[in-house]
Order: structure tokens, then sequence, then C-alpha cells
């Protein structure tokens, strides 16, 4: 079974909706930089052929039903890479905005960190520009959360993000799958538990297909959406074993992915 640096064992998962155009490319450039690891495409109820696509390229694709959200198509990545023993699990879109070279860069911080964002904004001469009620929200976001995890984050909305065996066990059981949930949430929970959260500037592209979903009617919508959501990660009643920082060890009885991957090389147990 194909191993990366140290040893470990990664699983790149590739949440997709309606990304038949991209997902291809992706998948390619993910195979040329980290060969070595596995790739999972979860199909979050794609209307197009995504999913078929994914396979005709090599991928292990979980499809779901119906569209469950990011978070709803990570937290099935994160039980299988739990089921499946892998040692790092790493999230990157289908749409080719995050670019594969950046991988080694966060699996090479897997030994110091619990979670390894890949960060926008990290240094002053990022191209990425982002305006208005969106961009206060994120240094909003980012400000409140390094405060939590004691250490600076720029780009706590970033979806680029691997995540080791402590982090996958968390996130198998307790991923959020509301709005902002599978990025701001998903950290107070990492920082709540007791992981070690740091991050790597990384550059963003823009997209190879589709439609970006971001207007200038939801860019005003988000300020106030985000806010909601911190304010109530932070407030949420949380699991015991949450507050007292424990290590969560894998559970054989955990529930599995809502469907069985097709053409699945590791077998998730049901």
């Amino acid at each position: 079974m194909p191993q990366g640096p140290e040893g470990l064992r990664v699983l790149v998962i590739v949440p997709a909706w309606n990304e038949q155009d991209s997902i291809t490319g992706t998948l390619d450039e993910i195979r040329e930089c980290v060969p070595w690891a596995d790739l999972l495409v979860i199909d979050d109820g794609s209307g197009d052929r995504t999913a078929a696509v994914a396979e005709a390229a090599g991928a292990t694709v979980c499809r779901l039903p119906f569209n469950l959200g990011v978070g709803g198509a990570m937290r099935t990545g994160y039980r299988y890479a739990l089921r499946n023993g892998y040692d790092v699990a790493v999230q990157i879109d289908a749409d080719g905005q995050h670019d594969p070279r950046y991988l080694v860069d966060l699996i090479d911080l897997m030994g110091d960190a619990d979670v390894v964002i890949g960060a926008r904004f990290a240094k002053a001469d990022d191209p990425y520009i982002v305006r208005g009620p969106r961009r206060w929200a994120m240094v909003l976001l980012a400000w409140v959360l390094s405060r939590l995890a004691r250490t600076r984050l720029t780009d706590v909305t970033s979806g680029f993000r691997a995540s080791n065996r402590r982090a996958i066990a968390l996130f198998a059981q307790h991923y959020p799958a509301e709005y902002l949930g599978d990025t701001v949430e998903s950290l107070v929970i990492a920082a709540r538990a007791g992981c070690r959260i740091t991050q790597v500037p990384v550059t963003m592209r823009a997209r190879t297909a589709g439609r970006a979903s971001h207007s200038p009617v939801k860019a005003a919508i988000y300020l106030c959406r985000a806010i909601v959501a911190l304010l109530l990660a932070l407030v949420r009643d949380w699991p015991a074993q949450l507050e007292e920082g424990a290590e969560m060890p894998p559970s054989p009885a955990a529930p599995g992915p809502a469907t069985r991957p097709s053409g699945a090389r590791p077998e998730a147990r049901p």
C-alpha cells in the first residue's frame, strides 16, 4: 500500500458537487504531486456525471444520495479515513482553487500539529483579494480563533487543510454540517478538544470550471451569518470529552459512510 513521508498513509478527500468539468484535472494534479496518496471523492449528491468521471480518473468514489453540503461530505470522508486506518486526511476542493503543490507542505507539519490549514493572507504579497463585508468577517473570525487556538491564524475559512489521526477521530464523530461549520466551527471543536492548530501560507487559484457561489448580495449577508456561526460554535454545549481535551480513540462501532464507496481499494467495513 502506498506510503508518504515517514511512512504515513495519506488520504486526500475531495468533496465534489456538480464538478464533472474540473474533477479530472484536479485528480490528475493531486496524483502528480503526491503519487503515494490515496484519493477519495465524495460525490455530494451531484446531478451531473461527477461520480462517473471521478471513477474513470481512478479515484475511489463515495456517492451520497443527496446533497449534504461540504460538512456532511467531509464527515463521510473522515469516517472512511478512520475505518481504514489512515494517518493523515487532507481536504482539497474539486474546483481547482486549491493548489496540490502545497499538499506536501501541509503533510510535512503533521508532526508538529493536529490540524494544518493552507492559509491565504499569511504573506504580505498574497495575490488573493477579498473586499467588503466578506473580508471583514474573515478578519474577525481569524482574530477570535487565533486567540482560541493560541496561535496566529489568518484564514480560518479555508477548506484546504490536513488532519492527523487524533483530528480524524474527532472529526469522524463531531464534524459539523451547518453553514460555515465545516471551516469555522470545526476549528472551534478542534481547539476545545486540545488539538494543536497551525497554518502554512498558500496561494489560491481561480476556479477551473463551474460558477463561484458568492455574489455581491451573498457577500454582504456573509458577515452576519459568519458572526452568528462563530457565536453558536463558542456557546454550544460540547460533549464532555471535548471540554476535557481528551484524545478520542478510533471506535469500531462508529457509523460509516452513508453509502459504500465504489471502486474502493481499502474496504470500508460495515
